[in-house]
């Protein structure tokens, strides 16, 4: 964590970084930290328990940005969060601290890293993509008008097969037009720390985390937020748990049936993170054991010796 620059601190979800996150905003020496989350689904109001988001306590003894941004019925686009994360981090530098950045979603990552450019949103285009079901067909005709894109993402991921399309036929332009792409690593004001773990020992964490959850009450959760006026957004439907456990809610499947497939869900999760952060070659990873909170001594040594 190099003195006088911002830390982004990343990994696949039950890695343990939010935890480390906050150890080391409180044990850092010099004007102070504060956290930034960089995390798809805890920009969302009410999706607390399922998000991992952040506790009343902690928020109040360390300073939190773009936690509750938004309702869950509206949704929530790149740009909007590009936008947050700029203002966030313009107010920290005004207070002359420092910020460690700390989440799991790649493109947000990426999107903050590197100040991406983003293009703009084509509601007509997106409404007449949403009504093909089939994702495997949005990606043939994406690699006919924009191979470059398509061939950065799975056929089988429709969020980004849809946007690619979107911004290709509402813009007139390819997606892979708008910046130099997600290929290219350029040098960085932001450093960016990686945690990985044995893949058998995230599956057990991730097992155990959802089991806590539950036990915390993340299916009435659910179920108050399916209750109010508007549900889930098209976005925040997609959370990880919340998809599932809504189906169980709906008599689609039993509780059981719904957790192991969350669980499921979760651990394809974060191996998707994983690729995508091991692209990154300006990423210095650090091994986590049974405790992430043993490497805040060696983040907090690297940054005195920087200071």
């Amino acid at each position: 964590m190099p003195s006088g620059r911002h830390l982004v601190l990343l990994g696949p979800t039950a890695s343990g970084k939010s935890a480390l996150a906050l150890e080391l905003a409180r044990r850092l020496p010099g004007p102070g930290v504060e956290l930034v989350s960089v995390d798809a689904m805890q920009v969302y109001r009410g999706m607390d328990i399922g998000t991992a988001k952040p506790t009343a306590g902690e928020r109040a003894e360390v300073p939190h940005h773009l936690l509750d941004l938004v309702d869950p019925a509206e949704d929530f686009s790149l740009a909007h969060f590009q936008a947050a994360a700029r203002s966030a981090l313009s107010s920290i530098e005004a207070r002359g601290r420092r910020a460690v950045l700390v989440g799991g979603t790649g493109l947000y990552v990426r999107a903050v890293v590197d100040d991406l450019q983003l293009p703009g949103s084509f509601p007509d285009a997106r409404a007449a993509l949403d009504a093909e079901p089939d994702t495997a067909l949005l990606h043939r005709r994406l690699a006919g008008l924009d191979p470059v894109a398509a061939s950065r993402m799975e056929p089988t991921n429709r969020r980004r097969v849809l946007r690619a399309l979107e911004v290709t036929l509402g813009s007139g332009r390819p997606f892979s037009s708008f910046g130099p792409g997600l290929e290219a690593y350029p040098a960085s004001p932001l450093a960016q720390v990686g945690l990985r773990l044995p893949l058998d020992v995230l599956d057990a964490r991730i097992a155990h985390r959802f089991r806590a959850m539950l036990d915390a009450g993340l299916l009435d959760e659910v179920r108050a937020l399916l209750r109010r006026p508007g549900g889930l957004s098209r976005t925040a439907g997609q959370a990880l748990g919340y998809r599932e456990l809504g189906a169980h809610l709906e008599g689609r499947c039993s509780l059981e049936e719904a957790a192991e497939e969350a669980v499921r869900r979760t651990r394809r999760f974060a191996r998707r993170q994983l690729r995508w952060f091991r692209r990154d070659p300006r990423i210095h990873w650090l091994d986590v054991g049974e405790n992430p909170l043993a490497l805040a001594p060696r983040l907090l040594g690297d940054s005195l010796q920087c200071s």
